[in-house]
This record gives C-alpha cells, structure tokens and sequence, in this order.
C-alpha cells in the first residue's frame, strides 16, 4: 500500500435496513369480518323473497323464447309455437318456466294500466300456454301472464309487433315496466 492510497473496503454497500414488521390483518380479525359479513348474508337472504327470483327467471326464460320465435318464424318463413318444456316436436321452442310459476293471472291482481279484460284468463284462470309467433312478428294472442301466486308478469305484444313486459309488485301495489 502507498502512503497517499486510501485502503479500499471490500463491498460498498449501504447499510441494511430491517423493514418494521407489515402491518396486515391477523387470522383473528380476518376471521371475525369474514363471520360478521356471514351474519349480514344469511340475514339478507332471509329477506328475499324466493317467489321474486322465480318470476324473473320466468320473465327472461319467456322473453328469450319469444326473440327467438320472432327470428325462427321469419328466417323460416312459417309460424313457430312456444309450448311449456313438456311438449316437443318440430317448430315447437320449449319454454322451461320455473316449477312455482303458472300460466295466467291470479284474480286477486288486477289488470294492466290500459288493457282490456281478457275473457279466457279470467274465465279458466289460465293464458295462452301455447304461443303461436308468425314470419311477420304477430303471435295468437296480445298478452300472456306468468304468476307465481303472489306477483305476476304481463307481456303485451302490439299489432306492429313491439313487445311490453309489466310487472305487478304486491308491496306497491301496481304494475312496473319490467
């Protein structure tokens, strides 16, 4: 080494800083939000009405059917009937509704804004299960009704072949756009 050389180190790293310990959520507290937010759940479910979600299960079950009716009969060029899943067959489109939703309108529900009475579903308590859609988006009947006992779903179709869905609600007490 020479007087006028300074002695080298061999590393010039900086010193190694140790990090605090992180912070995070422990398993306990992780454990106790995961149990109250849980509790919150199974509460809300209480809540919710099972009918509800049937109705709109059935209400795009039929909606999705009948768009595809409108674009089968005029790719086709012929009619094609919507019929519960029960039935089959050529040119026959199952609609698969949900086992607490029946065809019709419970008379205790009263009518949509703008409707007039529709003698066979006041008469038998039963509405078109049958839908017959034609090449130039008519269909047999201008409105069917799904319920499920407590709340009811309308789909009105007009001349020009525009489709409606109303949706009666038991806690207000009138029909909604659905």
């Amino acid at each position: 080494m020479d007087a006028g050389t300074r002695p080298r180190s061999h590393s010039r790293r900086a010193p190694v800083r140790r990090r605090p310990p992180s912070r995070g959520f422990t398993q306990v507290e992780t454990l106790v939000t995961l149990a109250i937010a849980g509790a919150l759940a199974l509460a809300g479910l209480g809540m919710a009405e099972p009918s509800g979600v049937d109705l709109t299960v059935a209400q795009h079950e039929l909606h999705g059917c009948l768009e595809q009716a409108f674009h089968q009969a005029r790719a086709q060029g012929r009619s094609v009937t919507l019929a519960p899943a029960t039935t089959g067959g050529p040119g026959i489109i199952p609609v698969h509704l949900p086992k607490r939703v029946k065809w019709g309108k419970p008379p205790q529900i009263p009518l949509p804004p703008d409707m007039d009475d529709p003698v066979r579903a006041d008469e038998t308590g039963q509405s078109h299960p049958r839908i017959t859609i034609t090449p130039r988006r008519t269909a047999t009947a201008s409105a069917w009704f799904l319920n499920d006992g407590r709340e009811s779903l309308c789909f009105r179709l007009s001349g020009y072949g525009h489709l409606q869905i109303f949706r009666y609600r038991v806690r207000s007490r009138r029909w909604e756009r659905a």
